[in-house]
């Protein structure tokens, strides 16, 4: 099997008949005129940004050289490939939405955009340079030597070389035992750019891709794939509601109509009783598929938003229920699940456990949050882990930021709170 980088090949003895001598001299070379370019293009876009600032001009061009550090990051990525073979992965995460100004925004708040600014600056000014000697010291000076016979034939006439401008060879033995020297000296200049590309492609992955990622990016990234999780759970509620509606719902209705009607055709007897335990068999499953539905996701949640699924819901509750919900409009999709599964668990939880007389369910939205609140007049002694089902639903509160909390003292009163930010995505006119 090939080494994967240039380090596993120095240990190995085919080394200088391998590739990776070649390699890594193009990764410095290419390194070279790169970092050459990098150091004119910020200089260039720092400077001219500075000078039309006053203007306002330069702001554009200032925000470009806070971001010079991402395309010369992506080309020391595909560098990166020359002398190590494991995979070079950004750290930067994908938008929450498209657009250029989210996308820029997104951007500028990331560490790994600095870091990668840091390295950018690094290489302009320090890191190419070293490049260069590195590749004079281990290249051009041991060809020079070796060359000693070759510039005593040609330009010293057979009768003196100038070695590296330094000193003067005149004696053919001396030439050949320079050239000899040269030859040595090329061969350890082999294993001296491998061991500078290998050191150089190390400082690089540290730089802009550490195995070990940042934290906060990682948390960020968890958070965001919860998001979109919880998007995706609710779009496949919606999907299987809207089936069994449109689906089983309508077979089942079709059925008890066509039982009811060959009920009233059928002449007295056991066929008409029969039939007539039938039809009252379909209403059962029709009522019961009914509920289901309205458990997986109401419609009147889907159509009407979160104050009308709330009043839904308080019309079937056992316990007679007050609403008072102040919300002029429609909220993100997720909000409005995740409020009116928490209230209608609350709901479930008051006419099952609390022995209450009356319930009442407010709220509304201010300061960019959904405020809801359920309280009961019930015995209290409520825990939230105790089998209420309210566990899951903090979860899913917290995944949108939300919180969720329980005070039942005994004997009452139970008070659910409710708290999401949010914003509006329709308001009524």
């Amino acid at each position: 099997m090939h080494p994967r980088n240039v380090w596993q090949a120095l240990s190995g003895r085919g080394f200088l008949l391998s590739a990776w001598p070649w390699r890594s001299l193009a990764y410095l070379l290419t390194g070279v005129v790169a970092g050459a370019v990098t150091l004119v293009g910020i200089v260039t876009a720092a400077a001219a940004g500075a000078a039309l600032t006053v203007v306002l001009v330069g702001l554009p061009l200032l925000v470009l050289t806070a971001l010079a550090g991402l395309p010369v990051a992506l080309l020391e990525r595909a560098r990166l490939r020359l002398v190590d073979g494991d995979p070079a992965p950004g750290l930067h995460v994908p938008p929450v939405r498209g657009g250029l100004w989210v996308w820029l925004t997104t951007r500028l708040r990331e560490r790994a955009t600095w870091r990668e600014l840091g390295h950018a600056l690094l290489f302009a000014g320090l890191l190419w340079p070293v490049d260069a000697l590195v590749v004079t010291v281990a290249l051009a000076v041991p060809l020079s030597l070796a060359a000693t016979p070759v510039l005593m034939a040609t330009v010293g006439k057979g009768h003196e070389a100038k070695v590296l401008k330094q000193w003067t060879v005149t004696t053919w033995p001396a030439a050949w035992g320079t050239a000899v020297l040269g030859l040595l000296l090329l061969v350890l200049g082999a294993y001296v750019l491998g061991v500078a590309a290998g050191a150089r492609a190390g400082l690089t992955r540290l730089l802009i891709a550490p195995h070990h990622r940042d934290p906060g990016a990682r948390i960020l990234e968890l958070a965001r794939s919860r998001v979109r999780l919880v998007d995706a759970f609710e779009a496949e509620r919606r999907r299987i509601e809207r089936d069994l509606h449109d689906g089983a719902q309508q077979r089942l209705v079709a059925l008890t109509v066509a039982l009811g009607l060959a009920r009233l055709d059928a002449p007295p007897g056991p066929l008409a009783d029969q039939l007539a335990k039938a039809h009252e068999e379909a209403g059962r499953a029709l009522e019961e598929l009914r509920e289901l539905i309205h458990g997986i996701h109401p419609r009147v949640l889907a159509d009407y938003g979160l104050a009308a699924a709330v009043a839904d819901a308080a019309d079937r509750s056992a316990v007679p229920v007050d609403v008072h919900l102040d919300l002029p409009g429609r909220l993100p999709r997720a909000v409005e699940a995740a409020a009116y599964f928490v209230v209608r668990e609350a709901l479930a939880n008051v006419a099952r456990h609390s022995a209450a007389d009356r319930a009442e369910v407010n709220g509304g939205h201010r300061d960019g949050r959904l405020f809801l609140q359920v309280r009961d007049d019930g015995r209290g002694g409520a825990e939230p882990g105790a089998g209420s089902g309210l566990t899951g639903l903090a979860d899913r509160v917290s995944v949108l930021d939300g919180r969720l909390s329980l005070s039942s003292p005994v004997g009452g009163p139970t008070l659910l709170r409710v708290e999401i930010p949010c914003e509006w995505t329709e308001r009524s006119a």
